[in-house]
C-alpha cells in the first residue's frame, strides 16, 4: 500500500529511514500513500499535492500496524500511533504544510 525509493516492510525510504520513520501520507491528487513527498514526486509526473486538514478520509498511514488515519487523528496523536503506539518522528512536524492545508 506505500509507494516510495527503497522501502523496508514498514515504509521507510531512502530519504527517511530511521526507527521511527514510518508514516505514510497519501496524495491528494493520484491518492495513493507514499513514504514522503520526495519519493513521490520522484515516482510521479505530477508533485505532492497536500490533502485538507478538515477531511474525514484518511491521509495518514502507519508503517508498522497498518492503521489509517484522518489528518486530525494524526496530528492529535502527539507523534505515535494510536492504534500500535509506535513512536513517529516527531520531525515530520516541520512538513506539515507539505502533507496538510
Amino acid at each position: 500500500m506505500i509507494k516510495g525509493i527503497n522501502l523496508d516492510q514498514q515504509g521507510r525510504c531512502k530519504h527517511w529511514h530511521t526507527d521511527v520513520d514510518v508514516v505514510a501520507n497519501r496524495c491528494a491528487k493520484c491518492r495513493k500513500y507514499y513514504a514522503c513527498y520526495l519519493c513521490h514526486d520522484a515516482l510521479n509526473t505530477h508533485p505532492f499535492v497536500p490533502v485538507s486538514l478538515d477531511t474525514e478520509e484518511t491521509a495518514v498511514y502507519c508503517g508498522v500496524c497498518l492503521h489509517q488515519m484522518t489528518p486530525a487523528q494524526y496530528l492529535h496523536a502527539h507523534y505515535q500511533c494510536p492504534k500500535c503506539h509506535h513512536l513517529f518522528n516527531a520531525q515530520c512536524a516541520l512538513h506539515k504544510n507539505t502533507y496538510f492545508c
